[in-house]
């Protein structure tokens, strides 16, 4: 199980690196990918589902982690945080994001920053946890 747990947060690390090279080479494209988040139930849930993985994975592999304790109570408060957009309605999601993601892209860069130092936070607290 952790090693489907160690998988799943390299993959969420190097895929939050990845949208940090698309947002400076290819803006345009990073803004569609953001638009799409909440726009339907269906991308709605599919986030959720996709959070609540990810957070699962936090979880279970934080205690081979670098800062275990910090990655553990970042993987329950994503797990919790998607747990409770499940049980609202999407359009609630959707009317929360619609006055942030003008703001989201007008500071673009700044947040794919925030998102590189999140994926290389994680996969150096996953390559260095048997160092601590």
């Amino acid at each position: 199980m952790s090693v489907v747990a160690t998988v799943v947060v390299v993959a969420f690390g190097l895929s939050l690196i990845a949208f940090t090279c698309v947002a400076f080479a290819k803006p345009e494209s990073a803004e569609r990918f953001l638009t799409v988040f909440a726009s339907s139930a269906r991308t709605h849930y599919v986030e959720q589902v996709f959070r609540l993985v990810v957070g699962a994975a936090l979880v279970v592999i934080s205690p081979a982690m670098w800062q275990p304790r910090m990655f553990h109570l970042f993987g329950w408060a994503i797990v919790l945080s998607s747990a409770a957009l499940l049980c609202v309605p999407w359009q609630w999601h959707q009317r929360l994001g619609k006055p942030l993601l003008p703001l989201l892209i007008r500071h673009l860069k700044l947040y794919a920053v925030g998102a590189f130092a999140l994926g290389a936070l994680l996969l150096f607290g996953i390559f260095h946890g048997d160092e601590a």
